[in-house]
């Protein structure tokens, strides 16, 4: 594994075990993710799609969400994990980097810059 994809979910866990230590179980499931969304995603994905990785950095992305919502719902069933994410409009951490990466070799080509 890459050092950058461990410096990123090093960068999730912090935060969502921050946000979820302050608020516990005392709020929704959808505030909890809400929050998730809007703080740690963003945190798992900076600046990965300048960076090369292969299928089992993509694996490890998709285990650290996974993995939050086995803690979020009580859970150890990944069926029921993936129902989820879908019925909370979630994608995988991989499916979402591999639409950052289209989107940031496009603009790189696009680039007048030949550095």
């Amino acid at each position: 594994m890459s050092a950058t994809v461990k410096a990123a979910k090093r960068s999730f866990c912090r935060t969502a075990n921050s946000i979820f230590g302050k608020i516990g179980r005392s709020t929704s499931e959808e505030t909890t993710l809400q929050l998730i969304r809007s703080k740690c995603i963003p945190a798992l994905l900076y600046g990965l799609e300048a960076c090369p990785t292969n299928k089992s950095d993509l694996r490890s992305l998709d285990f650290v969400l996974d993995r939050f919502f086995m803690k979020l719902f009580r859970t150890s069933n990944v069926a029921r994990v993936r129902q989820c994410q879908e019925l909370f409009g979630f994608q995988l951490p991989s499916i979402n980097l591999c639409k950052r990466v289209d989107k940031f070799v496009g603009k790189y080509y696009a680039s007048d810059n030949l550095l």
